[in-house]
């Protein structure tokens, strides 16, 4: 069993920064992906950035290449999503997931996942 506890959300101006954090508990994620999505209001899951916690090789979706950056602190558990040049369409609810045996940007792979927590960028 996996625990994710996302935190770091807040309300921004668009063009600023933002990080978020999701503390991992349970057990060893060597075997495993970590990764963020996001879920806007009367939209779909989009997956947002991913990582490899065994190697820390990371993918990202199309929309945030450039500006998001994924990080995997193994010393604490813990993987943090630096936002930078926030725009109002990132504006949504931010998930943390953990995925076993596999690098994907599909959300149905994912087993673990975490509370959410929201992002707000005004224009």
């Amino acid at each position: 069993q996996v625990k994710l506890v996302d935190s770091g959300g807040g309300s921004v101006q668009a063009g600023e920064s933002l990080s978020l954090s999701c503390a991992v508990s349970g057990r060893s994620l060597d075997r495993h992906s970590m990764a963020w999505f996001r879920q806007a209001p009367g939209k779909e899951r989009e997956f947002v950035a991913g990582i490899s916690w065994r190697s820390g090789s990371t993918w990202y979706g199309d929309s945030v290449k450039g500006r998001f950056t994924i990080s995997a602190e193994k010393s604490n558990n813990t993987v943090s999503l630096r936002m930078r040049n926030l725009r109002p369409e990132d504006t949504a609810v931010y998930y943390c997931a953990a995925a076993t045996e596999v690098e994907t940007m599909f959300d149905e792979f994912y087993d673990y996942w975490g509370q959410g927590t929201q992002v707000i960028v005004s224009s």
